[in-house]
């Protein structure tokens, strides 16, 4: 048996015994499949992490950059108390509509503030605005623009605030230092600006399973 089946089916394994069926995240997952939208979401093994993260953080305030869908926002919701917030940005309109209807079938709209447009551009409105600082801070867009990404975290962010960043393996080409891949070279940066920046700790975790190998950074701003 080939390592990616077996990871698909550890994968099925874990989902089947530890989260409970849901019609309605189901449902979700047709509807970004229907509406032709990337296969990009997390698998469900990872919304319950994130859903466990948000929990054991005690978030009331997230942000999001990259809604896709909203199946990642509908996880992360879900763990939030009755007055938490999620500001979820996406770049493509035609996404954020599937999204919001994602979020009405899930009786999560009311938690989430989805802003439509390219994430830089709203980041720097959303300082304008003075939006407050975030408990809880998930990356997962497009990855040359990670570096950008994470310094608008850090502005963002109070001491205490958690930063999670997705895709950050990307099947090991990270330590390949010839690569021309610009999904790959944002990641790599990513990793530099981690390194340097004395206001947040952080580690990265490999994963496999049904999305294949990748893995998580997550750090903790001072």
């Amino acid at each position: 048996m080939s390592a990616a089946i077996t990871w698909n089916k550890v994968d099925q394994y874990v989902t089947e015994k530890l989260i409970p069926h849901d019609t309605v995240l189901e449902q979700v997952l047709e509807a970004n499949h229907n509406a032709s939208l990337p296969p990009y979401d997390v698998s469900p093994t990872q919304g319950k992490f994130l859903n466990l993260l948000v929990q054991m953080k005690g978030a009331k305030r997230i942000l999001e950059i990259g809604t896709l869908g909203g199946y990642s926002t509908i996880w992360m919701a879900r763990a939030l108390p009755a007055d938490g917030h999620i500001v979820t940005l996406e770049l493509d309109p035609r996404h954020a509509q599937v999204a919001l209807a994602n979020l009405k079938l899930a009786k999560v709209a009311d938690k989430v503030e989805l802003r439509v447009g390219d994430a830089l551009e709203q980041l720097a409105q959303m300082e304008a605005e003075g939006v407050e600082p975030f408990d809880f801070i998930f990356i997962d867009a497009d990855k040359p623009n990670n570096p950008h990404y994470l310094k608008w975290a850090l502005q963002f962010s109070h001491a205490g605030t958690v930063i999670l960043g997705d895709n950050v393996i990307r099947e090991g080409e990270i330590i390949n230092g010839r690569t021309e891949d610009p999904r790959v070279k944002g990641v790599q940066s990513f990793y530099e600006l981690l390194a340097e920046e004395s206001r947040i700790t952080a580690t990265a975790i490999q994963t496999v399973g049904s999305k294949g190998y990748d893995g998580f950074v997550i750090g903790i701003v001072y």
